[in-house]
């Protein structure tokens, strides 16, 4: 329990500290940046799976129309989630890529009735419906709809039905899929290089080992989620995915000063009431299932 804690805890810190990293290469377009993380994130899972010898699966999979369309969709969501996230983040929206990730899970909830026949208790309508309250404040607070934070929310939300719903775990799916975006990435990069516009080999130091390591900041929080995931209740896991934009939140409004109107925060209030109610229903719902008397034990498989 623990150990799973520190794996999916470290998950979450690391995703919720990006923008330090992203912010560092502000001066690389982030459709460059994108290219980059797809290219060397499938060098990263590549080498993970050679050591372990998985390569068992990937004839299969690729002879799987099913399978490969299923993550030819997920790639695409995923690089939409990506290539908007770093742009807000060096444009100055870090409290509103925060604001897609708190409203993630109640868009997975969503996704998940609308897709996979999953009934809504009480609780969660009433939950759903003060987050829609709050992005129709934020809307009129803003001025405009927060399309930074709904596509970032329904992408990732998309992509965690997609992935909920396929044949393959963590490490495969993810090889999987920076192997269908790895030759469109590459042949950008290319082309950049070719017209004298890449940042790779033109830049600072710094910026070029960025560049390199953003499949390790890409590929290792994803399999520490993976390990932690294993490990704990989907009820802890869900809890401590908060703590991803918490922190982006506040690196937003105390690091990088982002202006937040009080008509703002009072739309921001909204989704975490919304998202108390979520995490408190979803434990009463946990403790109700597990109190229930046992009809048969289970048998265990030899």
């Amino acid at each position: 329990m623990k150990k799973g804690v520190v794996y999916a805890g470290s998950c979450y810190i690391a995703w919720g500290l990006l923008p330090f990293f992203w912010k560092a290469l502000h001066n690389v377009p982030a459709l460059e940046i994108v290219a980059h993380r797809i290219v060397w994130s499938l060098l990263v899972v590549l080498g993970l799976l050679a050591y372990r010898h998985q390569w068992h699966w990937l004839g299969a999979a690729l002879r799987n129309r099913r399978i490969m369309l299923t993550y030819a969709t997920s790639a695409c969501m995923l690089t939409v989630n990506w290539l908007v996230y770093i742009w807000a983040v060096n444009a100055g929206y870090v409290v509103e890529t925060s604001l897609g990730y708190f409203i993630n899970p109640l868009v997975s909830v969503l996704l998940g009735v609308l897709f996979l026949r999953e009934r809504l208790r009480l609780g969660q309508v009433l939950a759903l419906a003060v987050a829609c309250c709050g992005v129709g404040y934020l809307t009129l607070s803003y001025g405009r709809i927060p399309w930074i934070a709904l596509t970032i929310a329904g992408s990732f939300g998309i992509y965690g039905l997609l992935r909920k719903t396929a044949a393959l775990e963590s490490l495969e799916g993810l090889t999987l899929e920076t192997l269908l975006l790895f030759l469109p990435a590459l042949v950008y990069l290319v082309y950049l290089t070719w017209v004298g516009h890449a940042a790779l080999g033109h830049g600072p130091v710094l910026t070029n080992a960025l560049l390199v390591l953003a499949g390790v900041v890409t590929a290792i929080p994803l399999l520490l989620f993976a390990a932690g995931a294993r490990l704990i209740s989907m009820t802890t896991l869900g809890i401590l995915q908060f703590v991803n934009p918490t922190l982006q939140f506040f690196l937003g409004v105390f690091v990088y000063h982002e202006a937040l109107s009080s008509s703002q925060l009072v739309g921001f209030a909204f989704i975490w009431v919304a998202l108390v109610l979520y995490l408190i229903e979803g434990r009463f719902a946990g403790r109700r299932i597990g109190s229930r008397p046992r009809t048969h034990e289970a048998v265990p498989i030899k």
